[in-house]
């Protein structure tokens, strides 16, 4: 990992148009993200973690500020930067494979033959460990694997940023925690630089290099960033008792239920 800026958010505030009037979702953003660094974005529901992704992504433009990435303004949706969400979008018509190819058609389909497409296809589903399915449709797959499939499409772009809004929320802890495993194996052959969102501690410490820990809604902001100064790779059973594990997932979980109680909770 370098420690060049690769990813900038300058001053972002975001507004939304609503019914009931004007919802100030984020306020004064500033973050700077490093060329290969894994980054995830945690705090409560309604903290504006998906809205700062999705700006990032260029799904939504910011009211004020601006938002770079390799030095050039975010202005709408880009291949360099693919997107994973917790709902796998597959289309279910199509094959594993097919899913994939779409991807890679559309970013390499212009300049690369039929047989490299191919090539580009099975070896992303390859790498999530999916190559045994390349056939089936996502009705014939579990969730897990729908997942692997939306994290190889990702990958077979060959994005500079990779951009993951919960991607394992709705599996199971199992599922889950072998995905978080196989993710930290996918960064560290691929080197991507990744922003994922997340609501689970114990995935932010283990994945992260820093976390950035958002405070609540509305107009929420940046409350404090965490660095996680763990060695890589990374196994989760050595690092269960792990002093700097236990005292980063302390740390956040401080931020989180003390200095920065939901709301509700403070209300109740």
């Amino acid at each position: 990992m370098t420690t060049e800026q690769f990813i900038k958010v300058e001053g972002a505030e975001m507004v939304f148009e609503t019914k009931k009037g004007r919802f100030h979702a984020l306020r004064e953003i500033h973050l700077a993200v490093a060329q290969g660094e894994f980054v995830t974005l945690i705090g409560h529901s309604g903290c504006g973690k998906s809205t700062l992704l999705n700006l990032i992504a260029g799904l939504l433009r910011p009211t004020a500020g601006v938002l770079l990435c390799d030095n050039r303004e975010i202005a709408a949706p880009g291949p360099e930067r693919a997107v994973v969400f917790q709902n796998h979008s597959l289309l279910p018509w199509l094959t594993c494979a097919e899913n994939v190819h779409l991807a890679v058609e559309r970013v390499f389909g212009a300049k690369e033959s039929k047989a490299q497409l191919k090539a580009r296809t099975e070896a992303a589903l390859g790498l999530v460990g999916m190559a045994h399915a390349v056939n089936k449709r996502p009705h014939e797959v579990s969730g897990g694997m729908k997942q692997r499939v939306g994290i190889a499409r990702a990958l077979a772009m060959e994005p500079k940023v990779l951009l993951m809004d919960e991607p394992f929320g709705a599996l199971d802890a199992l599922t889950r925690a072998k995905l978080q495993d196989e993710l930290l194996k996918i960064v560290a052959r691929t080197k991507s630089t990744v922003v994922m969102v997340t609501h689970d501690v114990d995935e932010a410490v283990l994945l992260s290099d820093r976390i950035v820990m958002m405070t609540n809604g509305p107009a929420a902001t940046i409350g404090e960033i965490l660095p996680v100064p763990l060695a890589r790779p990374r196994h989760r059973v050595e690092l269960a008792e792990d002093p700097t594990y236990v005292h980063c997932r302390k740390e956040v979980l401080d931020f989180l239920y003390r200095r920065h109680g939901h709301v509700e909770a403070a209300a109740a």
